[in-house]
């Protein structure tokens, strides 16, 4: 691109400056002299208040296109959609394994419980709805992270990209997911 901007700029200061020489002797000698990458425009500035330059970029803005949002798409598509639960779900698991990893680091210092016995032990305690609800709440985005990253994986390849085979695959990974949370939650 650069190469081309440079070759269309060398040939139009050629011919400005001497159109009938320009297939002559000297198109050599001026293309290598002329040759310039940078572009020149003229540039004025005056100080202005600060009032004064808000109110030109409020002007400017009201100018400018309005990109669309998620709103301007079908919700199934955005919000209900595998691709954003993927990013959810990834964020939460990796935002709780820090936030539990915080805590056993600052455990001793405090005077916590956090050590495994402790936790296992009071996890025992609990009915068998609360244990199972907890298990559900891990395994649940463990599971739709991991199948819709092989959907994410098959896109790589290039398969599935027809709208039919996207909301299916969308629905399965959601099938998937929850099969797998409820039975890795009460199941197991």
């Amino acid at each position: 691109m650069i190469a081309q901007r440079v070759g269309v700029s060398a040939a139009r200061r050629i011919v400005a400056g001497n159109p009938s020489g320009f297939f002559t002797q000297h198109l050599p000698k001026l293309a290598a002299s002329r040759l310039s990458t940078t572009q020149i425009r003229p540039v004025g500035t005056s100080k202005i208040t600060a009032e004064d330059a808000h109110s030109l970029l409020a002007q400017q803005r009201l100018n400018r296109p309005v990109a669309p949002h998620l709103t301007a798409y079908r919700y199934d598509q955005t919000w209900f959609g595998a691709s954003i639960w993927n990013r959810f779900t990834g964020g939460a698991l990796s935002g709780a394994f820090y936030a539990y990893f915080a805590v056993y680091l600052v455990s001793p210092l405090l005077g916590w419980h956090v050590e495994s016995a402790s936790l296992a032990a009071s996890f025992a305690a609990l009915p068998a709805v609360a244990k199972g609800g907890i298990k559900f709440l891990v395994a649940w985005p463990f599971a739709f992270h991991c199948v819709n990253g092989v959907r994410h994986l098959s896109y790589d390849l290039a398969f599935g990209f027809a709208k039919k085979q996207i909301v299916k695959w969308g629905w399965a990974v959601w099938g998937t997911s929850l099969v797998l949370g409820l039975y890795a939650g009460f199941a197991l």
